[in-house]
Protein backbone atom coordinates (compact mmCIF):
# COMPACT_ATOMS: atom_id res chain seq x y z
CA UNK A 1 0.00 0.00 0.00
CA UNK A 2 1.77 3.46 -1.13
CA UNK A 3 2.22 5.61 1.91
CA UNK A 4 0.48 9.04 1.21
CA UNK A 5 3.39 11.72 1.15
CA UNK A 6 3.73 14.28 4.17
CA UNK A 7 5.02 17.65 3.57
CA UNK A 8 7.93 18.38 5.13
CA UNK A 9 7.77 22.14 6.87
CA UNK A 10 11.14 23.72 7.56
CA UNK A 11 12.43 22.96 10.34
CA UNK A 12 13.90 25.69 13.06
CA UNK A 13 16.85 23.53 13.68
CA UNK A 14 18.39 24.56 10.34
CA UNK A 15 19.27 27.69 11.57
CA UNK A 16 18.08 29.71 8.45
CA UNK A 17 14.29 31.39 8.33
CA UNK A 18 11.57 30.72 6.24
CA UNK A 19 11.77 32.99 3.34
CA UNK A 20 8.82 34.43 1.64
CA UNK A 21 7.62 33.61 -1.87
CA UNK A 22 5.11 36.07 -3.78
CA UNK A 23 5.22 33.29 -6.21
CA UNK A 24 4.36 30.43 -3.74
CA UNK A 25 0.69 29.35 -4.61
CA UNK A 26 -1.73 27.50 -2.06
CA UNK A 27 -5.03 25.78 -2.34
CA UNK A 28 -6.80 28.72 -2.33
CA UNK A 29 -5.14 30.70 -4.76
CA UNK A 30 -7.09 32.77 -7.19
CA UNK A 31 -9.64 33.70 -3.97
CA UNK A 32 -9.70 37.60 -3.17
CA UNK A 33 -10.31 38.72 0.23
CA UNK A 34 -11.19 41.85 1.73
CA UNK A 35 -10.65 41.97 5.28
CA UNK A 36 -11.73 45.41 6.73
CA UNK A 37 -11.41 44.08 10.25
CA UNK A 38 -9.77 45.60 13.25
CA UNK A 39 -7.78 43.71 15.78
CA UNK A 40 -8.08 39.48 16.42
CA UNK A 41 -10.70 37.66 15.19
CA UNK A 42 -11.14 39.24 11.56
CA UNK A 43 -7.36 38.92 11.51
CA UNK A 44 -7.27 35.24 12.75
CA UNK A 45 -9.94 34.67 10.13
CA UNK A 46 -8.32 35.85 6.95
CA UNK A 47 -4.74 34.76 8.29
CA UNK A 48 -6.27 30.77 7.68
CA UNK A 49 -7.22 31.90 4.50
CA UNK A 50 -3.80 33.91 3.67
CA UNK A 51 -1.69 30.68 4.74
CA UNK A 52 -3.88 29.03 1.95
CA UNK A 53 -2.79 31.12 -0.99
CA UNK A 54 -5.45 33.43 -0.78
CA UNK A 55 -5.18 37.32 -2.12
CA UNK A 56 -6.07 38.69 1.38
CA UNK A 57 -6.49 42.78 1.41
CA UNK A 58 -6.17 44.67 4.14
CA UNK A 59 -8.31 47.49 4.01
CA UNK A 60 -6.93 50.16 6.42
CA UNK A 61 -8.23 53.62 7.66
CA UNK A 62 -5.29 55.90 7.95
CA UNK A 63 -4.46 55.53 11.54
CA UNK A 64 -3.97 51.45 10.53
CA UNK A 65 -5.66 48.52 12.39
CA UNK A 66 -5.41 48.39 15.98
CA UNK A 67 -3.79 45.56 16.16
CA UNK A 68 -0.71 47.84 15.09
CA UNK A 69 -0.53 49.43 18.22
CA UNK A 70 -0.51 46.72 20.12
CA UNK A 71 3.24 46.54 21.13
CA UNK A 72 5.55 43.96 23.48
CA UNK A 73 9.08 44.80 23.95
CA UNK A 74 8.41 47.70 21.51
CA UNK A 75 8.18 45.52 18.38
CA UNK A 76 4.32 45.00 16.88
CA UNK A 77 4.48 41.61 17.17
CA UNK A 78 1.18 40.75 17.09
CA UNK A 79 0.39 42.09 13.95
CA UNK A 80 3.63 40.41 12.60
CA UNK A 81 2.13 36.91 13.86
CA UNK A 82 -1.38 37.93 12.70
CA UNK A 83 -0.96 39.63 9.08
CA UNK A 84 1.35 37.74 7.57
CA UNK A 85 0.59 36.81 3.49
CA UNK A 86 -1.56 40.16 3.47
CA UNK A 87 -1.42 42.78 1.17
CA UNK A 88 -2.47 46.07 2.98
CA UNK A 89 -4.46 49.20 1.21
CA UNK A 90 -5.32 52.60 3.09
CA UNK A 91 -8.73 53.86 2.53
CA UNK A 92 -10.19 56.89 4.12
CA UNK A 93 -13.72 55.65 3.92
CA UNK A 94 -14.72 59.28 4.68
CA UNK A 95 -13.68 60.33 1.71
CA UNK A 96 -15.92 59.60 -1.44
CA UNK A 97 -13.17 58.72 -3.56
CA UNK A 98 -12.39 56.30 -1.71
CA UNK A 99 -15.57 54.37 -1.12
CA UNK A 100 -15.84 54.63 -4.89
CA UNK A 101 -12.45 52.33 -5.13
CA UNK A 102 -13.97 49.79 -2.71
CA UNK A 103 -16.47 49.15 -4.64
CA UNK A 104 -14.42 48.44 -7.78
CA UNK A 105 -12.84 45.88 -5.35
CA UNK A 106 -16.03 44.96 -4.11
CA UNK A 107 -16.44 43.61 -8.00
CA UNK A 108 -13.14 41.64 -8.40
CA UNK A 109 -13.84 40.09 -4.59
CA UNK A 110 -14.97 36.40 -3.02
CA UNK A 111 -15.11 37.21 0.19
CA UNK A 112 -15.75 40.46 2.31
CA UNK A 113 -15.23 40.48 5.82
CA UNK A 114 -15.44 43.35 8.75
CA UNK A 115 -16.14 44.30 12.09
CA UNK A 116 -17.93 47.01 12.91
CA UNK A 117 -20.82 47.73 15.42
CA UNK A 118 -23.63 45.67 13.53
CA UNK A 119 -25.22 48.34 11.52
CA UNK A 120 -22.38 50.25 10.92
CA UNK A 121 -22.16 49.05 7.53
CA UNK A 122 -25.01 49.88 6.64
CA UNK A 123 -24.65 53.65 7.45
CA UNK A 124 -21.53 53.47 5.33
CA UNK A 125 -23.34 52.35 2.02
CA UNK A 126 -22.23 49.02 2.39
CA UNK A 127 -25.34 47.06 3.06
CA UNK A 128 -24.71 43.46 2.26
CA UNK A 129 -27.60 43.56 0.05
CA UNK A 130 -26.00 46.26 -1.70
CA UNK A 131 -23.14 44.21 -1.96
CA UNK A 132 -24.73 41.06 -3.39
CA UNK A 133 -26.47 43.49 -5.58
CA UNK A 134 -23.10 44.86 -7.26
CA UNK A 135 -21.53 40.95 -7.35
CA UNK A 136 -23.88 38.18 -6.53
CA UNK A 137 -21.06 35.85 -5.71
CA UNK A 138 -19.50 37.84 -2.57
CA UNK A 139 -19.03 35.72 0.88
CA UNK A 140 -20.18 38.47 3.16
CA UNK A 141 -18.67 37.47 7.18
CA UNK A 142 -19.72 40.04 9.38
CA UNK A 143 -18.13 39.30 12.75
CA UNK A 144 -19.33 40.95 16.50
CA UNK A 145 -19.80 40.23 19.76
CA UNK A 146 -22.71 39.31 19.79
CA UNK A 147 -24.08 38.80 16.24
CA UNK A 148 -26.16 40.96 13.90
CA UNK A 149 -29.93 40.60 16.07
CA UNK A 150 -30.52 40.33 19.20
CA UNK A 151 -31.07 42.31 22.20
CA UNK A 152 -27.48 42.67 22.83
CA UNK A 153 -26.07 43.23 19.22
CA UNK A 154 -24.63 46.62 20.28
CA UNK A 155 -22.85 45.85 22.91
CA UNK A 156 -19.34 46.33 22.60
CA UNK A 157 -18.13 42.98 20.97
CA UNK A 158 -14.51 42.77 23.10
CA UNK A 159 -13.59 39.15 23.33
CA UNK A 160 -13.20 39.71 27.50
CA UNK A 161 -17.22 40.37 27.31
CA UNK A 162 -17.86 37.25 25.59
CA UNK A 163 -15.56 35.16 27.35
CA UNK A 164 -17.20 36.54 30.77
CA UNK A 165 -20.99 35.83 29.72
CA UNK A 166 -20.54 32.83 27.46
CA UNK A 167 -19.69 30.55 30.94
CA UNK A 168 -16.12 30.02 30.21
CA UNK A 169 -14.79 32.16 32.95
CA UNK A 170 -17.52 30.52 35.18
CA UNK A 171 -16.05 27.47 35.00
CA UNK A 172 -12.24 28.57 34.90
CA UNK A 173 -10.02 29.02 38.23
CA UNK A 174 -10.17 27.06 41.26
CA UNK A 175 -13.75 26.77 43.40
CA UNK A 176 -12.51 29.39 46.13
CA UNK A 177 -11.52 31.98 43.78
CA UNK A 178 -12.72 34.30 41.17
CA UNK A 179 -14.06 33.12 38.12
CA UNK A 180 -10.79 33.41 35.70
CA UNK A 181 -10.83 35.23 32.14
CA UNK A 182 -7.87 33.42 29.64
CA UNK A 183 -4.45 35.29 29.08
CA UNK A 184 -5.13 35.48 25.70
CA UNK A 185 -7.48 36.63 23.23
CA UNK A 186 -9.00 33.03 23.35
CA UNK A 187 -12.85 33.86 22.13
CA UNK A 188 -11.65 35.84 19.02
CA UNK A 189 -9.12 33.18 18.03
CA UNK A 190 -11.53 30.45 17.67
CA UNK A 191 -14.20 32.96 16.41
CA UNK A 192 -11.78 33.47 13.30
CA UNK A 193 -11.25 29.83 13.16
CA UNK A 194 -14.88 28.92 13.13
CA UNK A 195 -14.90 32.01 10.71
CA UNK A 196 -12.49 30.43 8.27
CA UNK A 197 -14.15 27.17 8.40
CA UNK A 198 -17.60 28.53 7.34
CA UNK A 199 -15.90 30.92 4.61
CA UNK A 200 -14.26 28.21 3.19
CA UNK A 201 -18.16 26.02 3.06
CA UNK A 202 -19.44 29.11 1.67
CA UNK A 203 -17.15 29.41 -1.24
CA UNK A 204 -17.22 25.00 -1.68
CA UNK A 205 -21.12 25.95 -1.48
CA UNK A 206 -20.67 28.87 -3.82
CA UNK A 207 -18.68 26.17 -6.45
CA UNK A 208 -21.43 24.00 -6.59
CA UNK A 209 -23.95 26.74 -7.69
CA UNK A 210 -25.27 28.56 -4.42
CA UNK A 211 -25.34 32.08 -4.95
CA UNK A 212 -23.03 34.77 -2.13
CA UNK A 213 -24.72 34.74 1.81
CA UNK A 214 -24.09 36.56 4.68
CA UNK A 215 -22.13 35.04 7.40
CA UNK A 216 -23.67 36.51 11.04
CA UNK A 217 -20.07 35.20 12.93
CA UNK A 218 -20.35 36.43 16.76
CA UNK A 219 -17.27 35.59 19.14
CA UNK A 220 -20.44 34.61 21.73
CA UNK A 221 -21.36 31.40 19.94
CA UNK A 222 -18.07 29.65 18.80
CA UNK A 223 -16.99 29.93 22.44
CA UNK A 224 -20.37 28.21 23.89
CA UNK A 225 -20.27 25.55 21.71
CA UNK A 226 -16.32 25.09 23.09
CA UNK A 227 -18.57 24.16 26.42
CA UNK A 228 -19.94 21.10 25.01
CA UNK A 229 -22.80 19.36 27.16
CA UNK A 230 -23.41 22.46 29.51
CA UNK A 231 -26.46 23.33 29.04
CA UNK A 232 -27.76 19.76 28.64
CA UNK A 233 -26.38 18.64 31.83
CA UNK A 234 -28.44 21.66 33.76
CA UNK A 235 -31.41 21.01 31.75
CA UNK A 236 -31.46 17.01 32.78
CA UNK A 237 -30.68 17.51 36.00
CA UNK A 238 -30.40 21.25 37.24
CA UNK A 239 -26.69 21.30 38.44
CA UNK A 240 -24.54 23.99 37.07
CA UNK A 241 -20.94 22.73 36.50
CA UNK A 242 -18.91 24.24 39.36
CA UNK A 243 -15.00 25.68 38.87
CA UNK A 244 -12.50 22.64 39.93
CA UNK A 245 -9.48 23.64 39.20
CA UNK A 246 -7.18 22.00 36.67
CA UNK A 247 -9.52 18.60 37.83
CA UNK A 248 -12.49 18.03 35.33
CA UNK A 249 -15.69 17.15 35.94
CA UNK A 250 -16.31 14.10 33.90
CA UNK A 251 -13.12 11.79 34.93
CA UNK A 252 -10.35 11.52 37.68
CA UNK A 253 -7.84 11.57 38.45
CA UNK A 254 -6.59 14.94 36.38
CA UNK A 255 -4.67 16.98 37.50
CA UNK A 256 -1.36 18.99 37.80
CA UNK A 257 1.06 17.98 40.58
CA UNK A 258 3.79 19.78 41.80
CA UNK A 259 7.22 17.48 41.74
CA UNK A 260 10.62 17.53 44.06
CA UNK A 261 12.27 20.16 42.03
CA UNK A 262 9.76 22.58 42.01
CA UNK A 263 8.06 22.16 38.08
CA UNK A 264 4.77 20.58 37.34
CA UNK A 265 3.30 17.63 35.34
CA UNK A 266 -0.17 17.08 34.47
CA UNK A 267 -1.77 13.51 34.68
CA UNK A 268 -5.00 11.88 33.11
CA UNK A 269 -6.82 9.14 34.01
CA UNK A 270 -9.48 8.88 32.00
CA UNK A 271 -9.95 5.72 31.20
CA UNK A 272 -10.30 2.30 34.08
CA UNK A 273 -6.87 0.59 32.27
CA UNK A 274 -5.41 4.04 32.85
CA UNK A 275 -6.62 4.57 36.25
CA UNK A 276 -5.59 1.01 37.32
CA UNK A 277 -2.20 1.57 36.07
CA UNK A 278 -1.73 4.58 37.75
CA UNK A 279 -2.70 3.20 41.34
CA UNK A 280 -0.28 0.37 40.65
CA UNK A 281 2.77 2.59 40.25
CA UNK A 282 2.15 4.66 42.97
CA UNK A 283 2.20 1.94 45.11
CA UNK A 284 -1.33 1.59 45.97
CA UNK A 285 -3.17 -1.46 43.96
CA UNK A 286 -5.14 -1.68 47.16
CA UNK A 287 -7.52 1.71 45.53
CA UNK A 288 -8.17 -0.38 42.51
CA UNK A 289 -10.87 -2.30 44.30
CA UNK A 290 -11.66 0.61 47.04
CA UNK A 291 -15.45 1.48 46.13
CA UNK A 292 -14.10 4.66 46.88
CA UNK A 293 -12.11 4.83 44.15
CA UNK A 294 -13.37 1.49 41.80
CA UNK A 295 -15.61 3.53 39.23
CA UNK A 296 -15.39 6.50 37.40
CA UNK A 297 -18.10 7.85 39.12
CA UNK A 298 -16.50 7.04 42.53
CA UNK A 299 -13.37 8.61 41.38
CA UNK A 300 -15.03 11.77 40.72
CA UNK A 301 -16.53 12.04 43.91
CA UNK A 302 -13.43 11.35 45.83
CA UNK A 303 -11.03 13.01 43.56
CA UNK A 304 -9.68 15.28 46.24
CA UNK A 305 -8.57 11.94 48.16
CA UNK A 306 -7.11 10.73 44.82
CA UNK A 307 -5.02 13.80 44.41
CA UNK A 308 -3.86 14.10 47.67
CA UNK A 309 -2.20 10.82 47.59
CA UNK A 310 -0.54 11.34 44.01
CA UNK A 311 0.14 14.80 44.31
CA UNK A 312 2.52 12.96 47.73
CA UNK A 313 3.63 10.63 44.83
CA UNK A 314 4.73 13.60 42.86
CA UNK A 315 6.46 14.84 45.52
CA UNK A 316 9.35 12.70 46.11
CA UNK A 317 10.30 12.96 42.54
CA UNK A 318 11.96 15.04 39.92
CA UNK A 319 9.78 15.64 37.45
CA UNK A 320 11.44 13.57 34.44
CA UNK A 321 11.80 10.57 36.56
CA UNK A 322 8.19 10.50 37.61
CA UNK A 323 6.88 11.26 34.47
CA UNK A 324 9.48 8.61 32.47
CA UNK A 325 7.80 6.21 35.32
CA UNK A 326 4.22 7.07 33.70
CA UNK A 327 4.75 6.94 30.29
CA UNK A 328 6.82 3.68 30.27
CA UNK A 329 3.59 2.11 31.71
CA UNK A 330 1.42 3.74 29.25
CA UNK A 331 -0.02 6.76 31.36
CA UNK A 332 -1.03 9.85 29.96
CA UNK A 333 1.51 12.25 31.84
CA UNK A 334 3.53 15.02 30.44
CA UNK A 335 5.39 18.65 31.73
CA UNK A 336 3.76 21.92 32.13
CA UNK A 337 5.71 24.01 29.48
CA UNK A 338 5.96 27.20 29.13
CA UNK A 339 6.50 29.12 25.41
CA UNK A 340 10.55 28.65 26.38
CA UNK A 341 10.43 24.71 27.06
CA UNK A 342 8.22 24.97 23.87
CA UNK A 343 10.77 26.10 21.14
CA UNK A 344 13.48 23.61 22.92
CA UNK A 345 11.63 20.67 22.89
CA UNK A 346 12.95 17.93 20.37
CA UNK A 347 9.15 17.07 19.54
CA UNK A 348 8.33 20.66 18.94
CA UNK A 349 11.50 21.00 16.66
CA UNK A 350 11.06 18.11 15.14
CA UNK A 351 7.66 19.01 13.81
CA UNK A 352 8.74 22.65 13.14
CA UNK A 353 5.66 23.58 15.62
CA UNK A 354 7.58 27.41 15.98
CA UNK A 355 9.51 28.61 12.70
CA UNK A 356 12.15 31.39 12.86
CA UNK A 357 10.43 33.43 9.56
CA UNK A 358 12.19 36.36 7.63
CA UNK A 359 11.15 39.85 8.55
CA UNK A 360 12.21 43.10 6.52
CA UNK A 361 12.06 44.93 9.76
CA UNK A 362 13.44 42.72 12.53
CA UNK A 363 15.63 40.47 10.49
CA UNK A 364 13.35 37.09 11.70
CA UNK A 365 11.35 36.36 14.07
CA UNK A 366 9.40 32.96 15.88
CA UNK A 367 5.83 32.17 15.06
CA UNK A 368 3.58 29.30 14.83
CA UNK A 369 3.80 27.64 12.08
CA UNK A 370 1.16 27.16 8.83
CA UNK A 371 -1.55 24.82 10.06
CA UNK A 372 -3.24 22.47 9.86
CA UNK A 373 -0.81 20.48 7.49
CA UNK A 374 -1.80 18.98 3.92
CA UNK A 375 0.04 16.24 2.44
CA UNK A 376 -0.89 17.43 -1.11
CA UNK A 377 -1.93 21.45 -1.22
CA UNK A 378 0.21 22.62 1.90
CA UNK A 379 0.10 25.98 3.01
CA UNK A 380 2.21 28.89 1.59
CA UNK A 381 4.35 31.89 3.35
CA UNK A 382 4.11 34.59 0.46
CA UNK A 383 4.84 37.95 1.93
CA UNK A 384 5.30 38.69 5.47
CA UNK A 385 2.99 41.46 7.49
CA UNK A 386 2.66 44.61 5.66
CA UNK A 387 3.63 48.08 6.46
CA UNK A 388 0.26 50.68 6.80
CA UNK A 389 -0.53 50.89 2.94
CA UNK A 390 2.53 49.24 1.40
CA UNK A 391 0.68 48.55 -1.47
CA UNK A 392 -2.10 51.00 -2.07
CA UNK A 393 -0.87 51.87 -5.25
CA UNK A 394 -0.56 48.03 -6.45
CA UNK A 395 -3.98 47.34 -5.29
CA UNK A 396 -5.04 51.12 -6.81
CA UNK A 397 -4.03 50.04 -10.17
CA UNK A 398 -5.38 46.40 -10.10
CA UNK A 399 -8.63 47.99 -10.01
CA UNK A 400 -8.17 49.83 -12.74
CA UNK A 401 -7.08 53.09 -11.60
CA UNK A 402 -4.97 55.14 -13.36
CA UNK A 403 -1.43 57.11 -11.72
CA UNK A 404 -3.26 60.15 -11.82
CA UNK A 405 -6.63 58.96 -10.04
CA UNK A 406 -4.59 57.46 -7.43
CA UNK A 407 -2.22 60.56 -7.14
CA UNK A 408 -5.42 62.59 -6.58
CA UNK A 409 -6.80 60.48 -4.12
CA UNK A 410 -3.76 61.17 -2.37
CA UNK A 411 -3.53 64.80 -2.20
CA UNK A 412 -7.23 64.74 -1.16
CA UNK A 413 -6.51 62.11 1.95
CA UNK A 414 -8.61 59.57 0.23
CA UNK A 415 -5.75 56.68 0.37
CA UNK A 416 -3.66 58.00 3.19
Amino acid sequence: MRRSRIFDFPAVTTGQPIRFSPEARGPLHGIRVLDLTRLVAGNMLSLQLGDFGADVIKVEPPEGDSLRAWLDGGEPLFWKNYSRNKRSIVLNLRQAKARDALWRLIETADVFVENYRPGTLEKMGFAPDLLLQRNPRLVIVRVSGFGQTGPYAQLPGFGTLVEAMSGLAARSGFPDREPLLPPLALADMIAGLSGAMATVTALFARANGAPGQVIDLSLLEPLVSILGPEAAIYRRTGAVRQRSGNGISISAPRNIYRCADGSYAALSGSTAATARRIFEIIGRPDMITDPRFATNDARVKNRAIIDEIIGAWFAHRNRAEAIAEMQAAGVTAGPVYDVADGLADPHFRARSVFVDVEDPVLGAIAMPNITPRLSVTPGVWQRPAPAIGEHTDEILAGAGLGSDDIAAMRVEGACG
